[in-house]
């Protein structure tokens, strides 16, 4: 398709969704008379997009302490985009997914699911407002990345009965919700920034971003399997992955992010559908994110988050034995 002189921005805008003076249009965003859609399901309804270049996360890693600690890290650059049509109504959200080591010994996968969605885009006002249902996933990575301790008791894992989160299929599932509600699990995406807490400089990106929106979702539970051994291995993992990562997905603590798009962009319905499955691999092969890496979780001062090497040696050997103890 042509593109516009002077803008990267390709011909094709129509707009009209929703309507001039919808509910659904700020300032009342309501976009309850859209019925929340299956994220895969209509796939080639999809014209445009929206792509996170600056995905911005942050939360607290001292939650319920009087200096919280808040981290910022910026995630890997297109980690997730927005899909919808020539008229502006959005069908599909990629979901963002990332490798994390733990102490070199441990490698998990993370996905952010996205299980539905609502919203729209409009290119005229540079305004998006979405609705979501996400859940959290982890699993780990393919056996030959992990470090010598797992590659030991991985047989134990991989053939015993109980299905042990080594594959997507039978991940740890955290449950997600709206801030303080934990009865709504459908929460908003709403355009500028989060107005809930402060952002260092190296987490702006003003002059070189189309627009913004934010996320911002409280942690459930992981939730229980039918298996009691599976159960208590997953929340060892879980309190492994919260001691490393500053309590990112620790119950009750809310993870917000912002997202810095740049202009839109058409849309190849094939790569959109396979871009899961492209991340995916390419993380199990590296443990790196084929589009580049983000950054270091860092506090407002720039200084970086250190995890305390020696109970995360605790917790790994905790999970070590306990293995070894039920199997």
């Amino acid at each position: 398709m042509e593109k516009n002189q002077d803008s990267c921005i390709p011909n094709g805008w129509v707009g009209g969704f929703p309507p001039a003076n919808s509910p659904m249009r700020y300032p009342t965003r309501d976009l309850s008379s859209l019925p929340m859609l299956g994220n895969m399901d209509n796939i080639n309804f999809l014209q445009r997009q929206l792509g996170v270049k600056w995905p911005e996360f942050s939360w607290e890693t001292l939650k319920g302490f009087p200096d919280t600690k808040r981290c910022y890290q910026q995630f890997a650059p297109y980690i997730s985009r927005v899909g919808y049509t020539d008229e502006g109504r959005v069908y599909s959200v990629i979901c963002p997914q990332q490798g994390i080591w733990l102490k070199d010994e441990i490698c998990l996968n993370v996905e952010v699911t996205v299980t539905g969605q609502r919203g729209w885009v409009d290119e005229n006002t540079k305004e998006l407002a979405l609705d979501m249902t996400v859940e959290g996933k982890i699993w780990f990575t393919p056996s030959e990345h992990q470090g010598d301790k797992i590659k030991e008791i991985w047989p134990l894992l991989r053939y015993s009965l109980p299905k042990f989160p080594l594959d997507k299929e039978n991940a740890i599932r955290v449950v997600t919700y709206d801030p303080g509600n934990p009865n709504q699990p459908i929460f908003p995406v709403n355009k500028g920034i989060s107005p809930e807490f402060k952002n260092p400089a190296f987490a702006l990106h003003e002059a070189e971003s189309y627009t913004t929106g934010y996320i911002a979702v409280e942690i459930g539970d992981i939730k229980k399997t039918k298996d009691s051994i599976v159960d208590g291995f997953n929340e060892l993992i879980m309190k492994a992955f919260n001691l490393a990562s500053g309590n990112m997905l620790q119950p009750g603590n809310v993870l917000s992010w912002n997202l810095w798009f740049v202009e839109p962009a058409l849309v190849n319905t094939e790569e959109w559908k396979n871009h899961a499955e492209y991340w995916r691999k390419s993380i199990d092969a590296h443990h790196g994110s084929p589009t580049g890496e983000g950054t270091h979780a860092r506090y407002f001062d720039g200084t970086l988050f250190n995890a305390e090497e020696s109970e995360i040696d605790k917790i790994i050997q905790e999970i070590i034995d306990y293995i070894k103890s039920h199997l």
